[in-house]
C-alpha cells in the first residue's frame, strides 16, 4: 500500500472475552454485502495478529477514509453485561497494537494514528486512540 497517511484503530464491538476470528468478521462483512473483511488486521484476545484484507487492497473500515489508510481492529470493545462500549483490550492486545502501530509508523512516517470515532459518531474503538498513541504519531517530531 502506497501513500498511507492514516492508521485507524477499531474494535469488533463484541463482548469482552468473546473469542472472535478473522473468519467471523469476514462473514459479518460479507453478510452486509461487502466484498471481504474491511480491516487489514485483527488482533485476537491473546495478542496474536491476523491478516484480514490484504494491504495491497484498499480497506473498507472507515467511510471516507479508506483510500490511504490501514485499518486495524482488536477483538472486543463491548461490556459483556450491559453491552455498552468499553475498552476491553487485554494486556496482550495492548502490546500487539503498540508494536503494530510503531511498525507502520516506521514504514509510513507521515501517518497519523486515529480511532474510528475520530471520523464517525461511534464509540469505536472504545478508547481515545488518537490521544493514547500520540507519542507514536509524533515519534520523529
Amino acid at each position: 500500500m502506497k501513500n498511507v497517511d492514516k492508521v485507524i484503530v477499531h474494535c469488533t464491538a463484541t463482548p469482552e472475552g468473546r473469542h472472535t476470528t478473522v473468519e467471523d468478521v469476514r462473514r459479518w462483512h460479507l453478510d452486509r454485502g461487502w466484498s471481504d473483511i474491511g480491516y487489514h488486521f485483527l488482533v485476537y484476545l491473546d495478542g496474536t495478529v491476523h491478516e484480514g484484507r490484504s494491504l495491497n487492497t484498499q480497506g473498507a473500515h472507515c467511510k471516507g477514509q479508506n483510500k490511504n489508510s490501514i485499518g486495524i481492529a482488536y477483538v472486543g470493545g463491548i461490556d459483556k453485561v450491559n453491552f455498552k462500549p468499553k475498552d476491553t483490550r487485554t494486556e496482550e492486545q495492548k502490546e500487539a497494537l503498540v508494536d503494530m502501530l510503531e511498525f507502520f509508523k516506521i514504514a509510513h512516517p507521515e501517518a497519523v494514528i486515529y480511532g474510528h470515532r475520530d471520523f464517525a459518531s461511534k464509540a469505536c474503538p472504545s478508547f481515545d486512540a488518537k490521544k493514547e498513541y500520540n507519542n507514536i504519531t509524533n515519534m520523529w517530531k
